[in-house]
């Protein structure tokens, strides 16, 4: 898979671009995210958490967990315990105010935590989600592996990730809003011109559908499925740990 970057820095990793992108849109990464999605993205994540549903997770771990929608949608599963880990600080912060606004430190907490060597005991968690998240990982294998690391056995994780519509017309529609309408809005609003051009660009370069079932398969997990969203916009793959 291509590397992509946010801003191209020869002298920093993708994994520390992605940290000072997501540190500058911080503030404005909610408006924008459900600008940007028309909403849909809520949907998403109400699937997912439905095809969670017949695991009971108690414990769960949500990966770049941004300011907390996921976790805060994992509610749902009725956990003792949701834990929000993501490598921008300044996005956690965001996360830990919204939280608290709700009163819901007891079932939600962040942690910064990297993908590729999350700071939690192995078979730790019975759910593990991601939205959004996996496109942006320096390493996709290690850090998928190391998900499952943490993971206990019979547990599951549910990754939401976008996909490439192959139908047109959406195609066509869906490549030209996401190379032209969607960076000039995010720049107007973020001041960040990458984070929205770098956004098609990871994700013409991310290997969806059955190729990240393939990864999934490799990386040692069992029973992966892919659930395509909305015309085949975005993609849910539920995978199992044995």
């Amino acid at each position: 898979m291509p590397q992509v970057t946010p801003y191209q820095k020869t002298d920093a990793t993708k994994k520390e671009q992605v940290a000072e992108m997501f540190d500058n849109i911080a503030h404005k990464y909610d408006f924008l995210n459900h600008i940007l999605s028309m909403g849909i993205d809520i949907l998403w994540r109400k699937k997912a958490i439905r095809l969670l549903k017949p695991y009971q997770p108690k414990q769960i771990l949500d990966i770049a967990t941004g300011t907390g929608d996921f976790a805060l949608e994992a509610l749902a599963l009725n956990p003792d315990k949701i834990i929000g880990a993501d490598i921008s600080r300044d996005m956690l912060a965001v996360g830990v105010e919204k939280i608290k606004k709700k009163g819901l430190q007891d079932k939600i907490s962040f942690q910064y935590g990297d993908s590729e060597n999350l700071p939690f005991e192995t078979d730790s968690f019975d759910a593990i989600t991601v939205s959004f998240g996996v496109r942006n990982f320096e390493d996709l294998e290690k850090g998928l592996s190391d998900m499952r690391r943490v993971l206990k056995p019979k547990g599951a994780v549910a990754i939401i990730e976008f996909s490439k519509p192959k139908a047109f017309p959406i195609k066509q529609l869906y490549s030209f809003y996401f190379k032209n309408i969607l960076p000039g809005i995010g720049k107007m609003i973020s001041k960040d011109a990458r984070a929205y051009t770098y956004l098609p660009e990871s994700v013409e370069a991310f290997p969806h559908g059955d190729a990240f079932v393939k990864i999934m398969d490799k990386v040692g997990y069992t029973n992966v499925k892919a659930y395509p969203l909305t015309f085949g916009i975005a993609s849910i793959y539920l995978a199992e740990k044995d």
